[in-house]
């Protein structure tokens, strides 16, 4: 069940693209963050979005997350300093990739119980070019 573009559980992601994602059998449209909380819609759709606002929930969990993946659409590029430093502070490795790695990294350490969390841009299109 979801509530405001929140469901309530942490899960791995079974699909991308078409502006969206798939999971516990249901689509959402639109930028996602997965966190220990569950999976919350994510009003984020450029990196330029990405701030210590953009990603407060994250902050907000900080304590029961260690590694912090955030899938940057298909682009790659590199986060502010003062953001890393922000997170560093508050012990959260981050890693930003391109959507699809994020998320083949995010699966792979759900599945190992690990304190990962993700924050994912939604792209259209799941191949890369």
């Amino acid at each position: 069940m979801t509530r405001n573009g929140h469901y309530p559980y942490q899960v791995p992601i079974d699909a991308y693209g078409n502006g969206g994602f798939r999971f516990a059998q249901m689509s959402h449209r639109g930028s996602l963050l997965c966190l220990p909380s569950g999976m919350h819609a994510w009003d984020v759709q450029h990196l330029e979005e990405i701030n210590e606002i953009s990603l407060s929930r994250v902050l907000d969990q900080a304590e029961d997350i260690d590694v912090l993946l955030i899938g940057l659409g298909k682009e790659i590029s590199f986060l502010s300093p003062q953001l890393r430093e922000s997170l560093r502070n508050r012990n959260i490795i981050v890693e930003a990739v391109a959507t699809g790695s994020a998320i083949s990294t995010y699966n792979i350490l759900l599945g190992e119980n690990r304190a990962v969390a993700a924050a994912l841009i939604s792209v259209e299109s799941a191949r890369r070019d």
